[in-house]
């Protein structure tokens, strides 16, 4: 009789394997046969992925450490027994094309193995899922396998590609655990991919799915961790990195806006497929429009960037997309105020909207309905008006002005005059005579609203307006355009946002069935629709509770002392509530700001320096003194900076001022120049006279020797006498001529000196000009090339002090990095610490229960061989007394 054991019992299978427990696994595997596991190669080539395991294992590569959370998620076992039962029902060897090098080369079968390409249909679901889906997700990999082109020798066309998709899209749409499962098995398609084209062809269907629908939570995360890890490999290739970041970023976008509302259009999955965009048409309010660009995965947020910078418009976080319906009986009817505008979601997908109006105007086929995208303000807030953008000005005064022509805005009658002047200034600029414009009479008509234009005749109106315009003169169409805001803004409802609303509940008992709502940074407005008329305010400060649903909207609030509850019915109660709600923290904000910040402040101080360790307060205190240093350095360099325009400007004045004094000096010498002609002129003359006299005097001295001569001569004729008289008198006519003469030289010569001597003082100036001229250039070139000199000093030592603190920044936050991984590290220790000390407790206490088996099987073990004796011994004294020997006593 042999002695039992402790050791685990070997059963034998019915086909000579083995079967073993894995305690790892907890799974039980059969193990192939000897012969089957020598070869390990599928002659028909059936899939790539490694030999057939026998095991499970918890093995996970790099890129698939995202995983390690979902391997509940996943079904290692159920595919390896669908999958081995699968291969043994087609008369296979294994499902893996590589050949094993032994049968020690993969022992267990591991996630990563599942994971892998697969060139075959599986035979079931990648992830637990419910069991009436499993036959779609074995009917999706089939479509997947066809996309990439695996099971048809032709090439696939663009239009079957197109229709491959719309069949994913429609089977997983509205699906999540399908989306689940089509991205686990795309992702199974990417890895360890043998053929480029067919690894391209799954990369472009896991974009397709990506940009229009997002997987759950957990599994994004381990998508988005495979997918970074794809695109930021060394040896990935350039086509699949492109598309790796495409995915990567058209994820990010998806998880953030959720899955599509309907099925991508064909245009759409063309449009990504050929790397082109789709354009669509956007209104402003003013009737004019903008065309922009969109895809299947473009959002209303990504639209109003897109339109913000088409337009340029710096400051758009209060505008976004509105759909503007308008419903309209008759196909000449164009009335104005009965468009809705429904606000959008952020997160709404472009595509959607157009599919939904689309689909909007089959529905409306007995009537006419418009539908299009407007984009206007949400709101308008308070730090509206500290915003000097033209674009935003001009945006803010066409919504306003759309909506007092609406009539929303009721005014007396001098506002609507100076508010239809001021219009009318914005639109055509000033005119002497507006009579005569020809379009007077439609800018009339068209910048008055209906309500407000009957309350008088049309004669007065048009002389009010007259008369207010030709007061404008002064007013540039920007005053008029401000003014014009100014004027609504001073209303108690100005800057409203408006709302059409029915009456459920009134307490009152006052207000009509239909309401307009006006909701801005003073309250909630009450208007009465037809005719359009004012009918109460309720402040910020009355309304103690406001809430809304579908298609109601309440407000608790306090009229004349009492709390009332009000219910109106809109389906833009959100839109309603988050108005009022925004311009409530306005309030409080501009109320309390300051307090809250340096309590805040505070705080947060203190919670830094309870919670933090010292060395990353010691980082953290390094690194705002190094941040100070380059900010003040920054500020010391602005400084310098401005000093050198500063330089640079006085010396372009003096420059300048050279240039007038060159001038003045040109112009003096030019007039000392015309001076000197002038006395050449005068020198001429002179000598001209000068021998004139020259030659009288000759003259005269003749006749004096001729009367002389004929002193002795009394009795010459009458004849002779008369002509000496006449030379006499001609003799003293030539001598006063000789005086004057004489005198204009001696006035000459004086002008002649006087302008000599100007000229000599003008030379003298310009001398001392030009010299005072140089030494000042000298004096500035001098400082200028000192001050350029210390300003680049300083710059460099400056710069030297910013790269050292950068460094000085990127050591403490390598050295924080580090610190904050060895505190990882430490962590990770513990836990493997506690797990490895609850582990040597199960251990010990197992070890204990085998200790006490062993004790009592020890016992059983005396026990029985005592039990053996004794029988030993009873079959002895039987031999004998069957054999009839006699028993002798032994006596010592």
């Amino acid at each position: 009789m042999a002695a039992g054991g402790a050791g685990p019992a070997q059963h034998q299978a019915p086909n000579g394997a083995s079967v073993s427990i894995s305690n790892g696994g907890g799974a039980a595997a059969a193990t192939p046969p000897q012969g089957a596991a020598a070869d390990g190669y599928d002659s028909d080539g059936y899939s790539f992925a490694p030999p057939t395991p026998s095991t499970l294992s918890m093995s996970i590569p790099p890129e698939l450490a995202g995983a390690i959370p979902l391997i509940d998620r996943f079904q290692v076992e159920g595919f390896l027994k669908a999958m081995q039962k699968q291969i043994h029902s087609a008369g296979k060897r294994g499902f893996f094309s590589k050949k094993s090098v032994g049968p020690q080369t993969r022992e267990k079968f591991t996630l990563e193995d599942m994971l892998c390409f697969q060139k075959d249909s599986i035979p079931t679901s990648l992830l637990k899922i419910s069991n009436d889906l499993v036959s779609r997700s074995i009917k999706l990999f089939h479509v997947i396998l066809k996309y990439m082109g695996i099971d048809s020798p032709a090439i696939i066309s663009l239009e079957e590609r197109i229709e491959f998709v719309e069949k994913l899209y429609k089977h997983t749409l509205k699906r999540s655990e399908l989306r689940d499962e089509l991205f686990a098995q795309i992702s199974k398609q990417t890895r360890n991919n043998p053929d480029r084209g067919w690894s391209i062809r799954a990369w472009e269907l896991m974009y397709l799915c990506a940009s229009s629908m997002p997987p759950s939570k957990d599994i994004g995360a381990y998508l988005s961790e495979y997918i970074h890890f794809v695109a930021h490999g060394a040896t990935t290739d350039a086509d699949v990195r492109v598309l790796a970041l495409n995915t990567l970023n058209a994820l990010k976008r998806s998880v953030k806006a959720g899955p599509r509302i309907t099925i991508p259009a064909w245009e759409e999955i063309e449009a990504l497929l050929t790397s082109r965009k789709l354009t669509t048409i956007v209104f402003f309010l003013d009737e004019t429009f903008e065309e922009i660009t969109y895809d299947m995965a473009t959002t209303v947020a990504d639209a109003v960037e897109e339109l913000a910078g088409i337009i340029k418009l710096s400051v758009y976080s209060s505008f976004s997309l509105f759909e503007c319906r308008k419903v309209v009986n008759g196909s000449k009817s164009s009335e104005i105020g009965n468009e809705e505008y429904i606000g959008l979601d952020d997160n709404k997908y472009i595509g959607d909207l157009l599919s939904e109006f689309k689909s909007a105007k089959d529905r409306n086929k007995g009537e006419i309905l418009h539908c299009k995208l407007v984009f206007k303000k949400r709101l308008f807030r308070e730090s509206d008006e500290a915003v000097t953008d033209p674009m935003f000005v001009q945006l803010s005064y066409v919504q306003l002005q759309h909506d007092y022509i609406l009539g929303n805005y009721p005014v007396g009658r001098d506002d609507a005059s100076q508010l239809s002047a001021l219009q009318i200034l914005v639109e055509i600029g000033f005119i002497d005579n507006p009579e005569s414009c020809v379009e007077w009479i439609s800018l009339l008509e068209r910048f008055l609203p209906r309500q407000v234009a009957i309350t008088r005749a049309k004669r007065d109106w048009e002389l009010d307006i007259i008369s207010r315009f030709q007061l404008m003169e002064h007013l540039s169409k920007d005053d008029a355009r401000q003014q014009f805001l100014r004027i609504l803004r001073t209303l108690p409802y100005g800057n409203s946002v408006f709302f059409s609303v029915r009456k459920i509940d009134d307490p009152i008992g006052l207000l009509p069935g239909k309401i307009i709502l006006g909701i801005n940074k003073r309250g909630v407005h009450f208007f009465r629709p037809v005719p359009k008329e004012y009918l109460h305010s309720a402040e910020l400060r009355d309304i103690m509770q406001f809430g809304s649903s579908n298609t109601a909207v309440f407000f608790k609030m306090r009229v004349a002392g009492v709390l009332h509850i009000f219910q109106f019915e809109t389906k833009q109660g959100e839109e309603i509530c988050v108005a009022l709600q925004t311009h409530i923290n306005d309030v409080m904000l501009r109320r309390y700001s300051k307090a809250r910040s340096g309590n805040s402040v505070t705080s947060q101080n203190d919670v830094n320096q309870a919670y933090k360790p010292p060395n990353i307060e010691m980082f953290e205190k390094r690194v705002q003194e190094l941040t100070k240093t380059a900010e003040d350095s920054q500020k010391k360099a602005d400084q310098l900076r401005e000093d050198l325009q500063l330089k640079t400007k006085q010396e372009t004045e003096m420059q300048e001022e050279l240039e007038g004094l060159r001038d003045t000096l040109q112009s003096e010498r030019q007039s000392s120049k015309d001076i000197k002609n002038e006395l050449d002129k005068l020198k001429s003359l002179c000598d001209e006279k000068e021998s004139a006299l020259q030659a009288a005097l000759m003259e005269k001295s003749r006749l004096e020797t001729r009367l002389t001569s004929g002193q002795g001569r009394e009795r010459d004729t009458l004849t002779t006498v008369g002509s000496i008289n006449n030379d006499i008198e001609m003799l003293a006519k030539l001598e006063e001529e000789l005086k004057s003469y004489q005198k204009e030289l001696d006035a000459s010569k004086e002008v002649s000196k006087k302008l000599m001597l100007e000229k000599n003082i003008l030379d003298q100036k310009v001398q001392r000009l030009e010299r005072m001229k140089n030494e000042e250039k000298s004096a500035m070139e001098k400082v200028y090339a000192d001050e350029c000199c210390k300003l680049k000093s300083q710059i460099a030592e400056l710069e030297q002090k910013l790269e050292v603190a950068t460094r000085s920044l990127n050591v403490a936050e390598s050295n924080l990095a580090v610190r904050n991984a060895e505190v990882d590290s430490l962590q990770n220790s513990l836990k493997e610490l506690d797990e490895l000390r609850e582990f040597k407790a199960d251990v010990d206490r197992k070890n204990q229960q085998t200790v006490e088996i062993l004790k009592r099987q020890g016992a059983q073990l005396v026990e029985l061989e005592n039990l053996y004796k004794q029988e030993q011994v009873l079959r002895k004294r039987y031999y004998n007394t069957i054999e009839g020997k006699p028993e002798f006593n032994v006596c010592a």
